[in-house]
């Protein structure tokens, strides 16, 4: 056999060099954010109020961590963001998954019900029709406002429509010939061959749900029913106070109230440590699903 050796040109080189180096450059302004806030909160505190921490962490410590997590509701706050993520993702996945794959078939109206789902997109009451149509349905002050409303997603349902429409046609008419029915043909034939759009839709809906705070500004009144976003929230407005808080709690404790410059709370530290505390967790649901991710959403783009 003969081994035959491609050689670069040098405009080859060139480009490689070029987009490599605007690629390390965008994942470096993608990173340093985060990496900012890291170096933050487990530095001096008094040279992080200051502004002196930029590129690299001094005079680390963790206190910061250990501080914060004795503010009052962060835990509770935790259970419930975790809860209405797995369970509104979930929830999201199943709605759109099967409304998506009913809009494929043959039913009654389908062009105009799939019309209406999507001028949705579009087109709402308001927040305050929204806000009196969720008090008359009981949903304030409930745990199902952060679920019920985000099931049916228009996008995510013309994602898994137009995905199911790329597949060949003769699995399903196969199935339907051994008898299938349509439920046993979404469940057995082509939810298992959609599972790289089904993904793409779990990391929507999963960051989207960690992420929301608002539905729990306007709907719930309620602490126990607070998530770790509106603590960030409600924590950045008042670090002030919070700084007070935590130093005298920590000066109950005659292990930490002999302070200094070093780890004494700053409302900059309790601003960075909140904000490290609510982003992380999310972080961890892109590895398990990166590898569907750009084929589902490539493809779902695609109207086959």
């Amino acid at each position: 056999m003969i081994n035959v050796v491609k050689r670069r040109s040098k405009g080859d080189v060139v480009f490689n060099i070029i987009n490599y180096t605007v690629f390390i450059l965008i994942t470096l302004i993608c990173v340093y954010p985060f990496y900012y806030i890291f170096i933050n909160t487990i530095s001096s505190n008094d040279l992080s109020a200051n502004g002196q921490i930029i590129f690299y962490p001094q005079q680390i410590h963790f206190s910061n961590y250990l501080r914060v997590f004795q503010l009052s509701g962060l835990g509770t706050a935790a259970i419930v963001s975790v809860l209405r993520t797995v369970i509104g993702t979930i929830a999201a996945v199943f709605g759109s998954a099967v409304l998506g794959f009913l809009f494929t078939k043959d039913m009654w109206h389908k062009k105009f019900w799939y019309r209406f789902v999507v001028l949705t997109m579009y087109f709402n009451a308001g927040l305050i029709p929204q806000f009196m149509t969720f008090r008359m349905l009981g949903l304030t002050n409930n745990f199902l406002v952060y679920v019920l409303p985000a099931i049916v997603g228009p996008f995510n349902v013309i994602l898994v429509k137009t995905y199911i429409e790329s597949l060949p046609p003769s699995l399903e008419e196969a199935a339907e010939i051994d008898g299938a029915g349509v439920m046993t043909v979404f469940s057995k034939i082509v939810f298992p061959l959609i599972k790289p759009i089904i993904a793409t839709i779990a990391i929507f809906s999963a960051v989207g749900q960690w992420n929301s705070f608002s539905d729990t500004l306007i709907y719930i009144t309620d602490s126990h029913l607070y998530t770790l976003q509106y603590i960030l929230y409600t924590y950045i407005n008042q670090a002030n106070s919070l700084a007070s808080m935590v130093k005298q709690v920590s000066g109950n404790n005659t292990a930490e109230s002999i302070t200094n410059a070093v780890t004494a709370i700053t409302p900059t530290s309790i601003k960075m440590t909140v904000t490290m505390i609510v982003v992380l967790p999310i972080l961890f649901v892109y590895p398990f699903f990166q590898k569907y991710f750009t084929k589902g959403i490539m493809i779902g783009a695609i109207k086959g």
